[in-house]
C-alpha cells in the first residue's frame, strides 16, 4: 500500500451516491461552516491536498471567496470537484435568488455550482412562501447555473409542500443529524420522496457524543477515535456527510474512515443514543426566522 503525501493511504476512495436527478455526489466532503474567511483558503487547500473533493459552503458563511481561492490554487480539473453553496436567508425573493447565485459564482470563480440549496425554509417569513423560492431554484437549474438543487433544514411539512406544489423533488435535504439527534421524521420524509440526507453537525456541538461510553467503547474495538466512529456511522446509514475542522491533522483524521465499517449491532447501539428533540443543538426550522440585514 502506498501513501499520499498527507500520510493517508492512496486507496482511501470516497464512495459516490447517485442522486434522484441521475447526477453523482461524493458521499464525503469538508464543510466550512464557522471557518473564518481569513482561514478558509488554507483550510480548503489542506483538505484538497488530503484528498477531499467535495466542499460545502454557503452565502451565509461569508467565506465563498476563500473557497474559490483554494480551488484556483489547487489546479485540479473542475470535473474532479463537487461544490455546494446555499441561498442566504435575505435572498429568498425569486429575483434576488438568481442574483445571489451569480454573486456566489463570481466569488467561487466558477461558472456553475454542483449543488445549490435553500439554506432555511423560513416558514414565518416571506408570507411563508418557500415554494416560490424553490421554484426559483428550479429555474436556476434549468438556466445552467446549478447542476443539482436541494434544500436544507426542511421539515416533513416543508418537503411535502414543495413537492406537491411543484412536482420537483429536491436532490438532497441537508439537516442536523448526529447520535444524540437522529432527526428521524425529517430523515424518513426525505427518503420517502427519493431525496438523500446530508448530515450537518455530524459530531454534535458540545453535546457529549465524543465522550459517550457507547461511542468510546466502539472506537476502542476498532482502534479508531470516537469522531471517526461517529462519522462512519453516518456513512453506514447512507448519509452524505462533511465534517469541519480548521486543523490539518483533524482533517486528515476525519478522512481516515474508509478502512473500517460498523456492525449492525454497533449501528443500532449508536441509534439508541437518540435523545429526540432535546438532542437538537441547532435552531428548530419551524420557528427559525433570522434574516441578516
Amino acid at each position: 500500500m502506498t501513501e499520499h503525501r498527507s500520510g493517508l493511504p492512496t486507496d482511501m476512495t470516497v464512495p459516490t451516491i447517485t442522486l434522484n436527478d441521475q447526477t453523482t455526489i461524493p458521499q464525503y466532503g469538508v464543510g466550512v461552516w464557522q471557518v473564518p474567511p481569513a482561514e478558509t483558503e488554507r483550510v480548503v487547500s489542506d483538505a484538497l491536498e488530503i484528498g477531499y473533493r467535495h466542499i460545502d459552503t454557503a452565502q451565509m458563511y461569508g467565506n465563498e471567496a476563500g473557497v474559490g481561492a483554494a480551488i484556483k490554487s489547487a489546479g485540479l480539473d473542475r470535473a474532479d470537484l463537487y461544490v455546494t453553496t446555499k441561498l442566504n436567508n435575505n435572498r429568498h425573493d425569486p429575483a434576488s435568488a438568481k442574483a445571489s447565485l451569480e454573486e456566489s459564482l463570481d466569488r467561487l470563480g466558477l461558472d456553475k455550482v454542483d449543488l445549490f440549496l435553500i439554506h432555511w425554509p423560513l416558514p414565518t417569513q416571506y408570507d411563508g412562501d418557500y415554494t416560490a423560492t424553490w421554484q426559483a431554484l428550479i429555474e436556476l437549474r434549468e438556466a445552467g447555473l446549478a447542476t443539482s438543487i436541494g434544500v436544507s433544514n426542511f421539515q416533513p411539512e416543508h418537503l411535502d409542500t414543495i413537492v406537491e406544489r411543484t412536482g420537483v423533488v429536491p436532490a438532497v435535504n441537508q439537516i442536523e443529524v448526529h447520535p444524540y439527534f437522529a432527526n428521524t421524521a425529517a430523515r424518513e420524509t426525505t427518503a420517502r420522496h427519493g431525496a438523500h440526507v446530508e448530515a450537518w453537525s455530524p459530531l454534535g456541538q458540545g453535546g457529549g457524543e465524543l465522550s459517550d461510553p457507547v461511542i468510546t467503547a466502539i472506537a476502542e474495538q476498532h482502534g479508531k477515535t470516537p469522531a471517526q466512529v461517529a462519522l462512519r456511522w453516518q456513512l453506514d446509514l447512507g448519509h452524505i456527510v462533511f465534517p469541519k475542522s480548521t486543523h490539518r491533522e483533524r482533517l486528515a483524521e476525519n478522512f481516515a474512515v474508509f478502512d473500517f465499517a460498523l456492525s449492525t449491532d454497533e449501528i443500532a447501539a449508536l441509534a439508541a443514543l437518540d435523545k429526540g428533540e432535546s438532542g437538537r443543538t441547532g435552531p428548530n426550522p419551524d420557528v427559525f426566522d433570522w434574516i441578516p440585514s
